[in-house]
């Protein structure tokens, strides 16, 4: 473990696209199980998104010594302890904040941010919004169980409206916040959102989140079986996914329900040439010119931000899962590396003692 903290581990071979070293062996998801008993509710989605995270972190083939994981409070925030990686447990909406400033120092670490749409959507969104808006390299994993599990049952920022809580007997009149758009605006590099039942699209967002250089914001609904039970049952159960989820996959068409033996069944999302907002129609009556292609890769986040407002906030119908943005652009701490390496060129190492002593100091007679 000394050789973690001195640095002296980055002389092994890094992976391609950090500076954190590779791992020595093959791994396997007990490798990341800690030893600590998983104390969240019996039934509770975060056991999924956990199992999920540990069979997929193998796969990144890195030195588990060099994986950190930041939380920040709620239920999601206790995931660091039952990871065997290094980890914090942080302070209320702090978690991107944090692994900003670790990030930027520790080059050779995988950092992920875990934490939950009132962890970072109250108290934290400006914390959220910076980081976004930076490109450090984090993984940032929002569980949205649109509600505050950990204090019992308020309404949380991803709350519908007339939300019926015990902090809003008569129903909330705030209106939610939607993550993924809000990420969007905030200019983040890569945004995605997937469900915590479904293992195979949950690791296939992580895997491309993982490979992004920069900041992945992936946004992922999780029952709250205690509290708000069922709220994305639209999505999860089969049928009536089937006319609830739109899939979104680059290069592809975007269309969702049964497609039909012909092809011409189901339904597609095309731009109205009117409003220019998107809009869905039947194939079988519209056809199949116009039907958007999706390009998660599109320098411009319009369409990817219309994208993230199809979805019927009450019903959730209509609700785009997947990577809706994936774009490059410079990352802050490589960015930020490259400046003091100028700088010291250019001005020599300074030294802290002749800073606090210098020309922008004065005495008080």
């Amino acid at each position: 473990m000394a050789d973690v903290l001195t640095g002296g581990s980055q002389e092994r071979e890094h992976h391609p696209l950090t500076l954190v070293p590779k791992a020595d062996a093959k791994q396997s998801a007990k490798d990341f199980k800690s030893d600590q008993e998983v104390r969240w509710c019996p039934g509770c989605g975060d056991y999924a998104v956990l199992a999920a995270v540990q069979g997929f972190m193998p796969e990144l083939g890195l030195a588990k010594e060099n994986v950190v994981f930041v939380s920040g409070i709620g239920c999601s925030s206790r995931f660091p302890y039952y990871m065997n990686t290094f980890g914090m447990h942080s302070i209320h909406g702090r978690a991107p904040a944090i692994a900003t400033g670790l990030a930027a120092a520790r080059r050779d670490l995988s950092v992920w941010v875990v934490t939950g749409d009132g962890d970072a959507l109250s108290i934290g969104g400006n914390h959220l919004i910076h980081a976004l808006r930076r490109n450090v390299n984090l993984k940032i994993l929002l569980f949205n169980n649109r509600i505050y599990g950990l204090t019992k049952g308020q309404y949380s920022p991803t709350s519908e409206a007339g939300k019926l809580t015990k902090s809003s007997p008569m129903g909330s009149l705030d209106a939610p916040f939607n993550p993924v758009s809000l990420a969007i605006g905030a200019e983040a590099s890569f945004v995605a959102r997937t469900v915590d039942s479904d293992r195979k699209h949950l690791t296939e967002v992580l895997r491309a989140a993982a490979d992004h250089p920069g900041t992945a914001l992936v946004e992922i609904y999780q029952n709250c079986n205690i509290f708000n039970d069922g709220a994305f049952e639209a999505l999860k159960d089969k049928q009536q996914a089937q006319e609830a989820v739109i899939r979104l996959e680059h290069g592809q068409p975007i269309r969702f329900g049964v497609p039909g033996e012909d092809g011409l069944g189901g339904k597609g999302v095309v731009r109205d040439p009117v409003t220019g907002d998107l809009k869905v129609v039947d194939v079988a009556e519209h056809g199949t010119d116009g039907i958007l292609v999706h390009d998660a890769h599109s320098a411009s986040p319009t369409q990817a931000f219309a994208l993230s407002r199809l979805a019927d906030p009450d019903t959730l119908h209509r609700t785009p899962v997947g990577v809706f943005r994936d774009v490059r652009r410079p990352v802050y701490e490589t960015e930020m590396a490259e400046q003091l390496e100028q700088a010291v060129e250019r001005y020599g190492k300074g030294e802290l003692a002749t800073l606090l002593a210098g020309n922008d100091t004065w005495t008080v007679l």
